[in-house]
């Protein structure tokens, strides 16, 4: 498997968007760590020592992955009254659990908030899906032909796990996230880098109709090497010095890998957001939720410096510096 470095083209970074506006969303039930000691050989503490993870959401019988996306966008148009449905052009969703293979969930998200003149298209990246699908929003906003995209990562990952195998059925869960990416004066959007080794596509996958498959030991050693490589090429590419960061937003996949990263980096793990411990791995949904409890806990304050970096199946990782600006 490929641990090949980022593109290493050092082209300007382009955008004329920011961060509007936040909303999440999780189901109301769950599933403890202790309702899986019922189902497999595994306990609390193990769970809890191996992955950090304490609870997940799980949606109920008749909640579909469209359901959940369009709960977190009210959430988010509740929370913002400025931000108007009609003005919205562009939904982009972030999933690799759509209810059905078409019509996309976002054209599902557009009805039902009445975003009647957005374009509307579905982001299969999976666990880079979130910060993949920023970043065509920001190209649609700079191409001038849009104003205002909804950025929405969604998963009902409970449907596709294996709740006979005990290495993956503690990690995932179900949630949405949601952003308002607008065009703005300033842009606050500062690098990206992204790419893709279709070699180590073995290594995390789900089959139609099948459940996920996954080598969390090869995901692991991939990770390690090119999620602290992809950080400090992001602030090279902005001319920022590490130090300068606030907030390293990761995929939350797993609580001691985010460790393991922030000690590559040499960053302090209090610098780390994260939503696993409580949300479990949600995959393109991870990020949004992150930034979504950091918001409300006021955590996040207007200029702070963060980088997003979502990495996992493809092998796919998708990085994005920005400025908080809400």
């Amino acid at each position: 498997m490929s641990t090949a470095t980022v593109n290493d083209r050092k082209d300007a970074f382009v955008s004329n968007a920011r961060i509007a506006a936040i909303g999440s969303y999780v189901p109301e039930a769950t599933i403890t760590n202790v309702d899986l000691e019922r189902l497999v050989d595994t306990n609390d503490e193990w769970i809890v020592r191996r992955t950090g993870i304490e609870v997940r959401h799980r949606a109920a019988e008749d909640q579909t992955t469209s359901d959940l996306a369009v709960a977190a966008v009210r959430n988010l148009l509740a929370r913002f009254p400025l931000v108007l449905a009609e003005e919205i052009d562009a939904i982009l969703v972030a999933t690799t659990t759509p209810e059905r293979p078409f019509p996309s969930v976002a054209s599902q998200v557009q009805t039902a908030i009445g975003a009647k003149h957005a374009f509307a298209l579905d982001v299969s990246a999976a666990c880079a899906g979130f910060v993949s699908a920023l970043q065509l929003a920001n190209g649609l906003l700079l191409s001038g032909a849009y104003r205002k995209a909804l950025v929405i990562g969604a998963e009902t990952l409970t449907r596709i796990t294996d709740y006979a195998d005990r290495s993956t059925c503690i990690l995932f869960g179900d949630g949405a996230g949601a952003v308002l990416l607008e065009a703005a004066a300033e842009g606050s959007l500062l690098a990206a880098n992204a790419d893709t080794d279709g070699s180590g596509g073995l290594h995390v996958y789900c089959d139609p109709g099948a459940k996920i498959v996954q080598n969390g030991r090869e995901v692991y050693k991939w990770a390690l090497t090119v999620v602290p490589e992809g950080v400090k090429d992001l602030l090279e590419r902005a001319g920022l010095p590490l130090e300068q960061l606030d907030w390293f937003v990761p995929h939350s996949a797993n609580l001691r890998m985010i460790e393991a990263i922030c000690e590559r980096l040499g960053l302090p793990m209090d610098k780390a957001l994260q939503s696993v411990a409580l949300n479990g791995n949600t995959s393109a949904a991870s990020i949004p939720l992150a930034l979504d409890a950091a918001y409300r806990e006021g955590k996040l304050a207007a200029g702070q410096l963060m980088a997003l970096y979502g990495f996992g199946s493809g092998l796919t990782r998708s990085g994005l510096l920005l400025r908080w600006t809400i």
